[in-house]
């Protein structure tokens, strides 16, 4: 992919009004969600809840990307379509998830470091002769006791610019994501601390690694009180503490900012995007990748069953369209009243 073609793609992964799904759980995640409702983890079960979710009514609409598995980037329709032409075909970029996992950082007890580099440029290569377009690496920063340490910060860091570089390089467009957990009684003041030391650190190492940023994606928590803290910050503090880290930190030639949820309640993760583009966002695009935020609800309405997909989809694509005016400022909660 060229130049031009890299900027053209990460453009279109943030076009106004849309935003990324995020469904590339491994098959030991998705299993933990299959159990929820009863339904066997199997291959044919993985592909048909995915099928079920790629052939929504009007998906590319308010849906831009959607980042996929291994497995899932390389299954098929029931009508034998690959999955990126079907997802390509409603005008959805398609995206594969390329890092191995977070594993233990050695003299760093309870921090870990994402995996994944070894073979990564031959993998990217297959990846895009696949369909893929653009990749995704996770980043984890636990808030604890003593931590982060800064041997954490910047081995992520170092690992995310390394990944971004080598995805450019085979013609990928990254998605730079350091998530921050919300899991801890930590509160919003340290998260707040902790996500612009992390995303400085990260923007220094993507300057090192010669990553060129209209070529790439972030994928950033959002400025929250860890989920057991007593006092929970509201809506527009969040909004606010967000923008302020993102500022100091994110170049403007960045092109886009898709949020993760992180855990969130789906309603909350949308209205704290809104709330971000109402305030007036930044010189970037505030969009959203979600995954359990966009999931949730249409997994626990298809329960695994043929006859409950078109209620399934509706669900999905409810979520999808709150998130889409979300990414304009135009949400509303009582739109959220009238669906249910």
């Amino acid at each position: 992919m060229s130049a031009a073609e890299l900027v053209q793609t990460a453009k279109a992964m943030v076009a106004k009004g849309k935003g990324i799904l995020a469904a590339d759980e491994s098959t030991g995640t998705i299993g933990k969600r299959f159990d929820s409702i009863g339904v066997k983890n199997t291959e044919e079960n993985r592909r048909d809840y995915r099928n079920m979710l790629f052939t929504a009514p009007n998906f590319g609409e308010s849906i831009s990307g959607v980042i996929l598995y291994d497995e899932t980037l390389r299954q098929h329709a029931p009508d034998g379509t690959p999955f990126p032409k079907l997802l390509a075909s409603q005008g959805v970029i398609p995206g594969i998830k390329v890092d191995t996992g977070a594993k233990p950082l050695a003299f760093c007890s309870g921090e870990t470091v994402t995996e994944g580099l070894d073979g990564l440029s031959a993998r990217c290569a297959e990846y895009y002769k696949l369909g893929a377009r653009f990749a995704k690496w996770r980043a984890v920063i636990t808030i604890g006791q003593g931590i982060p340490s800064a041997t954490c910060i910047w081995a992520n860091a170092h690992a995310l610019a390394r990944y971004a570089a080598i995805c450019q390089e085979q013609g990928l467009v990254p998605i730079v994501e350091p998530e921050v957990l919300m899991d801890g009684g930590h509160t919003i003041e340290q998260c707040h601390e902790i996500t612009e030391w992390t995303l400085s650190a990260v923007f220094d190492a993507l300057y090192n690694q010669r990553v060129v940023l209209e070529h790439m994606i972030l994928k950033p928590s959002m400025v929250i009180s860890g989920k057991d803290c007593a006092a929970q910050a509201g809506v527009k503090e969040v909004a606010e503490r967000t923008l302020t880290v993102l500022k100091r930190t994110v170049p403007s030639a960045v092109p886009g900012i898709a949020f993760l949820s992180g855990g969130q309640r789906d309603a909350v993760a949308t209205a704290h995007l809104d709330a971000m583009n109402r305030l007036g966002g930044g010189p970037w695009t505030l969009s959203f990748s979600y995954g359990r935020a966009l999931q949730a609800a249409a997994l626990k309405t298809w329960k695994g069953t043929s006859a409950n997909v078109a209620a399934a989809q509706a669900a999905f694509a409810h979520r999808a369209r709150m998130n889409g005016l979300a990414a304009v400022g135009q949400y509303r909660g009582e739109l959220e009243k009238k669906a249910a």
